[in-house]
Formats: C-alpha cells, structure tokens, sequence
C-alpha cells in the first residue's frame, strides 16, 4: 500500500497534460461546453439584474405593464438557462464517459501486453482498483471539472461585473470578508486532502482483501477460518467507514462555515445601505439585488471547493494510473521480426540460462532458475520432462511461449530465435494444457473455441468426442450452449480438465504442452484420456510434464532435471538401466506397488 500513502501535488502540470490529452478527440465538444458555460453564467449573473429594474424602475414608478414585461422576460431567461443548462450537463457527461472508456481501454490492452513478470509482483485487487476506481475519479474530473469549473469562474465574473456597475462601494463592503473565507479553504482543503488519502488507502485495502479472499474461500472454509476473516474484514472496513465519517466531518463544518461567513456579508451590505438608502445615495433595488447577488457568488465559491478536491484526488489518481501505463514490463519485439506462418514444429533450447529476478545493474549474482539448459526435439517427437518440484520443468515451458525472457542462450523454434518473432505468431502453433484449468465465464462452446472465429461448432464437437467429453456435454443442460460459471464452479476438476483438452485440440496445434495434465484425472478418465494423447501427439512435437512416470513410459526421450540443470537424459528403459535420479523416482512412486507385489501391505 506504500504507493497509496504517497500523496502527491494537489496539482502537477506535467500529469494535466497528459490527461488533457484524453481530450483531445473531443475538443470541439468541450469547446461546445464552455460556450455553453459562458453563457449559462452570462444568464446567471443578469438575473438579480431583474429585480433591480423591477423595483427601482417598474414599481417606483408604479409602471404595471413594465413590470409584466420585466417578469415575462425574467421567466424566459429561466426558461432558456435552464434549457442551456440541461444542454450543457448532458454534454459535460458525455465527454467525461467517452474519455472514461477510451482510458479503460488503453488501461486493458497495456494489462494485456505486460509480461507475467509484472503480474508475479502485482496484486490482482490493486490492478482491479486501478480500472475501477482511479479511472472513475478521473471520470468525475473530466465531467463535473474541467468544462463545469469555467461556469464557476465566468459567474463569480458575470456577478463582479454587475456589482461594480451598480455600486463599487457596496461590492468591496460585501467582499470585505474574504480574508475569512480564504483562511477557512485553506484549513478545509489541508484537512479534506489528509482525509481523502486515508479513504483511497482504505479502498485499495478492500479491493485487495475482498479479491484474495473471495478467490480463496474453499481453504477460508475447510479450515474453518470464516470467523477470523471476517474479523479481519470487520476491521478493514471500519477503518474505511472511519475515514470517510472523517472527510465527511471537514465538509460538514466547511459548508455551513461558506454559507455564516455568506450570512455575515448580508449583514454588512444591509448596515452600510441602511445609513444610505435613508440618505438617497443607495435605492431598495440595488441593495436588493446585491443580497441576491451576495447569495449567488458563495456559491461558485463552494463548488470550486469541490473542484478543488475533485482535482486533488484527480491528480493522485492519475499518477498511478499513468505509473501503470508507464510500466515497460513488456517483451522485447524485434524490429523486422521473422514470419512463423507454418513451422513443422522442431524445437531447440541452445545453452539457456534464466532467473526470475534478475539483477538490474550486476549488483549481486542472479539465483538461476534454469542452468546451461540444451535440448532438441524433432518436428513430431515427444519430450518428457521429469524431476523434483522446484526443479526448473514448467520454467521451460514459460520460456518457449515466451511468458519471460531468457538471460542468456537462444530458443529456436524451427531454426528461428523465438525473440526475433512476434509472440502472438508463435503461440499460434502452441496449445498448452495445465494442471490447473481457467475456464471463463459463459458456456462450453465459447470455452473450447474461446471465441475464435476460425473454429466452427462442429469443430468444438469433434475436438470433444476426441478427448471423451462429448459424453458428459450431452448430459448438461443445454450441451455445448451449458452455461459455465466463474472459473468453471459447476465443473468438476476432471470435467475441467477434459475440457481443456478439448480446446488445445480444436486449435490444432503444432507444439502440444502438457503440464501434469492428468494429475486431476480419475482412473476412468486417465484411460481415455491418455488414448486421446496418442491421437493428439500424432504428428505434433510435443512437451509433457509429469510426476506420473508411467505416463510417460512411451515419450521419444525423457529429460531429468535437478535444480535447473539437466542431469540425465534419455529413454525410459535406458534411463532404468543407469542407477541415476530417473531410476530413483521410479522406485519412490513404485515402492507401494513393490510391497504389495511381494505380498504385504504397507503398515498405515
């Protein structure tokens, strides 16, 4: 939450014109706006004008037929600003919610373009806060700020022009106390900022808890740890409750303060224009219409107080928006990459080297993940890769869809260096198949094909009778239309797993990736699953993680990897025959099976 405490400028110039840049496709409408705006304020400020000339000219001359005209013409000015107004406001909203969307959208394909590096040290809550959040604030800038602050402005203007054309003695009376209301913002504004950066520290505490719990609510329940989450809840939400009472607080106090020091200025016109009504110098109207007036200008003055706030929390908003957009996390695309429209799919790891964390400036060796690793696979083959957790397999398989970079060594993908071609060309070839299933939300169709255009519904349907999920599509309601909740909820893991099969399938892939793809199977399942592989690895070069050796007994070669390097390499039965680390796993899996060969149960 360090980035949320910083509380930055209450204005920055270098990130206004950044954001005024959002408004750049809408000028001509924002122009359109402060038009509007100058003359709704125009209209604003004429009004007390009115009663003026109602009283000093039309009833002091007992003119009834002049003094319908000044009604009639009164009620049309009402009427045509509050046309221009309606006009205006529905403009403002306009504006502030295409430049929102165009935001967003530039926020979401920048998400989508920055590596997994960026994700392994962003919390999900605080990218979520960033969408939603940050970019409403912005929204509020952008339609209640920018264009609405120039009514403000142009009526305390409008009002200052009238006032000193009526009398410039009253108008430095009524704003003889303004020393007291600039030191009452000043108090609100430093109090309110304090406030309004407690309740954004707040919100991204929520966003943060509420994403990690809600996702994690089986392990919250099967340990029975509902009561001390909610307790933590409790607190986190009381702190925001707490902070928002507060900031609720200064407004409480500052309005009423605007509207007695307002008060106090009625009171010094109506002493000073008593003593000089009775004397001739002033007329009822005029002290009239500056009381109206007087009422009018504390106004503007409380809504640029808002703007004020509007604009602060704008600017903070901004800079962690901007901070976000800024994010180089991104892979590096070679400038004239090469074309991988058909590849027959050979794959060549030549002396790689990785870490996840790797040093900036050299400062202090990197802890590598991957060491010197060189392997080939021939368009069609199948390579296993074996050994301990930790020990480097999923790593390789990051690296050849280029989730990450390599520090050092080239990947080549039929003789072409992966980072000389754009990712999206090569994935395109590449299919992979987890061990833990994502499934969106939607149906089984739009899960399988995940909305391409190029795979037709019969496609879907072949790719599932392949792998053996067609059978249990059938039994849902709707088949391939069956609704699918939030990561699959419905599902069960084998069911998941069957589906996700099906879809690596329906892209017809030349690189095949399976990541303990059966370790969620049942034994039923695993069977037909696995008569499925043969069908899917047929023709396709493919990579298969697994801690199930027998899964694996008929891979064209088996890679054994211990702590990122590559000890032993070969088939199974030559890797048996050699009293290695392959030959110890096997026994490790195959003890219990061993003991109950030989007559015994294991002792429980």
């Amino acid at each position: 939450m360090h980035e949320e405490e910083v509380l930055g400028k209450a204005y920055d110039a270098h990130l206004m014109r950044r954001l005024l840049a959002y408004l750049r496709p809408y000028r001509w409408h924002v122009a359109l706006g402060i038009g509007l705006s100058v003359l709704t304020s125009a209209l604003e400020a004429v009004r007390p004008y009115f009663t003026k000339i109602a009283v000093d000219v039309n009833i002091a001359n007992n003119d009834k037929v002049g003094l319908l005209w000044t009604v009639l013409l009164f009620f049309a000015v009402l009427m045509i600003r509050g046309l221009i107004q309606y006009g205006n406001a529905y403009l403002t909203q306009w504006i502030g919610q295409h430049t929102i969307y165009d935001l967003r959208m530039q926020i979401f394909r920048h998400l989508q373009n920055l590596s997994l590096r960026f994700y392994d040290r962003n919390p999900i809550g605080r990218l979520i806060t960033r969408v939603t959040n940050d970019v409403e604030v912005l929204n509020e800038m952008f339609s209640s700020g920018i264009v609405m602050v120039f009514t403000d402005i142009f009526t305390i203007v409008g009002i200052f022009y009238f006032m000193f054309m009526m009398s410039w003695e009253l108008t430095l009376v009524s704003l003889s106390v303004l020393p007291l209301l600039f030191y009452g913002t000043f108090l609100f504004r430093r109090k309110a900022r304090e406030a309004y950066r407690e309740v954004r520290i707040q919100v991204a505490r929520i966003n943060s808890f509420m994403q990690e719990h809600v996702t994690g609510m089986m392990v919250d329940q099967i340990f029975n740890r509902e009561k001390k989450s909610y307790e933590k809840f409790s607190r986190i939400n009381a702190a925001h409750r707490d902070a928002n009472i507060k900031s609720i607080f200064y407004y409480a106090v500052f309005y009423p303060g605007v509207d007695l020091i307002g008060a106090l200025s009625i009171g010094l016109i109506i002493w000073y224009a008593g003593g000089n009504i009775l004397d001739g110098i002033v007329t009822v109207g005029t002290v009239m219409a500056f009381v109206q007036f007087n009422e009018m200008f504390w106004r503007p003055i409380r809504d640029l107080s808002e703007k004020y706030n509007i604009l602060q929390t704008a600017m903070a908003s901004s800079e962690r928006i901007f901070q976000l957009l800024d994010d180089q996390t991104l892979l590096n695309i070679h400038p004239t990459p090469k074309p991988m429209e058909h590849i027959a799919g050979e794959i060549e790891f030549r002396n790689v080297w990785f870490a996840y964390n790797p040093p900036s400036n050299g400062a202090h060796s990197p802890e590598w993940v991957l060491k010197n690793i060189s392997f080939h696979v021939k368009p069609g083959e199948t390579v296993a890769l074996v050994g301990h957790t930790g020990a480097g397999k999923t790593s390789i398989i990051s690296l050849l869809t280029r989730f990450y970079e390599i520090q050092q060594g080239k990947i080549l993908v039929d003789g072409v260096d992966i980072q000389e071609a754009k990712p999206e060309e090569l994935r395109k070839h590449i299919a992979v198949v987890l061990q833990d299933v994502f499934l969106f939300s939607g149906d089984i169709k739009s899960n399988i094909s995940l909305g391409s255009d190029t795979i037709s519904l019969d496609r879907v349907k072949a790719a599932a009778r392949v792998v053996g999920a067609h059978r249990f599509i059938e039994q849902l309601p709707g088949q391939y239309d069956a609704e699918v909740k939030e990561r699959g909820a419905t599902l069960s893991v084998g069911q998941k797993q069957l589906l996700s099969f099906a879809r690596a399938l329906a892209f017809n892939p030349r690189i095949l990736i399976l990541d303990e793809a059966t370790s969620s199977i049942d034994t039923e399942s695993e069977l037909l699953i696995q008569a499925a592989i043969k069908k899917l690895l047929k023709g396709r070069s493919s990579i298969v993680i697994a801690h199930r050796l027998s899964t694996i007994q008929n891979a064209d070669k088996i890679i054994v990897l211990h702590k990122g390097e590559i000890r032993e390499m070969g088939r199974h039965q030559e890797l048996l025959s050699r009293d290695g680390i392959y030959r110890k796993l096997y026994r490790l899996q195959y003890k219990d099976q061993e003991v109950r060969t030989q007559g015994g149960a294991p002792n429980s």
